[in-house]
């Protein structure tokens, strides 16, 4: 039978998925009330971890109200993608802060209600992981049976997802400017970042809406270039970065005691030099992310085929038997 006359989601699989969100809303919202009643003392993690928990509660519940309220059938093609796509960052969100809550703020905390609530929140958000990949996993399996092209099944897709996660984790670390508009050669860095995250989300975009396919096929020579280019850009920001950030001769702070605000037991905020070494870590991440992208167009180029449908018809016929 052919797929193209159903819905990409099944009504068992839709089902699944919306049974599947009822948990994530909940272990989210506890996650967040549980920080939000801490007061002042949940420090600026904390309210950045507050946050992700919020956002991710309140895309969750948006995207169950629209698929409860709306038959899959009915259903735009490119709905598909940006559900997955969603459910693919809000497991790398709660994973991401899961594990900066604990380690920069949970074990600092004295032995008290607010450890408790502390570590209930992480305990909640971990859950809260484990179910959007669970969700990510049946969608996954569902689409792969069926034999359905979708964009995040493709290996160029998921480096996007992950390469604009890091880059975001990044620029949240960043707003503290006062880690790098003292050195031109940090301010670089920041711009790195910023130059390489921007395409990587326009790409992302078009896979999204499945413009992919209707550009020329010079598209893979150019996302070829375009690898090279934050290949080599990111090898500048990880030399860079530790270099004047830890070498002392170029005003960097070589140890994490030389950092006064590291000195507190407990500060509520996470210390300048850990920030530093968090940016560090993960500029290493995306710099082998932005490799493995490299690799691969450098493969398709060189093959000359590209991870898409058996006919250049079918994403359209796909979109109009849905619409």
């Amino acid at each position: 039978m052919s797929t193209r006359s159903t819905s990409p989601y099944g009504g068992a699989v839709l089902d699944t998925c919306c049974c599947l969100r009822l948990p994530q809303l909940f272990s989210t919202c506890v996650a967040f009330s549980l920080v939000a009643d801490m007061g002042f003392q949940r420090g600026a993690i904390g309210n950045w971890s507050m946050s992700f928990w919020c956002v991710c509660f309140a895309i969750t519940f948006i995207i169950t109200i629209v698929e409860y309220c709306r038959h899959p059938s009915s259903f735009p093609f490119f709905w598909y993608n940006i559900s997955v796509t969603y459910t693919c960052y809000a497991a790398l969100i709660c994973l991401s802060a899961s594990i900066i809550y604990s380690i920069t703020y949970v074990q600092f905390v004295p032995y008290g209600p607010y450890r408790d609530r502390a570590i209930a929140a992480t305990a909640f958000s971990c859950i809260a992981s484990v179910l959007y990949v669970i969700e990510v996993a049946i969608i996954w399996d569902c689409y792969k049976l069926k034999e359905i092209f979708f964009y995040v099944h493709t290996t160029r897709s998921l480096l996007k997802v992950l390469e604009t996660f890091v880059a975001g984790v990044i620029f949240a670390f960043l707003s503290n400017t006062s880690l790098y508009l003292h050195q031109p050669a940090l301010e670089w860095c920041v711009a790195v970042y910023s130059i390489c995250f921007i395409p990587a989300a326009v790409v992302l975009l078009l896979d999204l809406a499945e413009w992919k396919y209707m550009l020329p096929r010079p598209f893979s020579i150019f996302q070829l270039v375009l690898s090279l280019l934050s290949v080599l850009f990111y090898i500048s920001a990880l030399v860079l970065w530790p270099l004047y950030q830890f070498i002392e001769e170029l005003g960097g702070q070589p140890q994490r005691s030389s950092d006064e605000d590291c000195m507190d037991e407990l500060t509520y905020n996470m210390c300048a030099w850990d920030q530093r070494l968090a940016v560090a870590v993960l500029t290493a991440v995306n710099l082998l992310i932005y490799v493995a992208d490299l690799g691969y167009w450098a493969h398709q180029v060189s093959v000359g085929t590209e991870d898409q449908p058996r006919d250049s018809q079918e994403v359209s016929s796909l979109n109009s038997d849905i619409l």
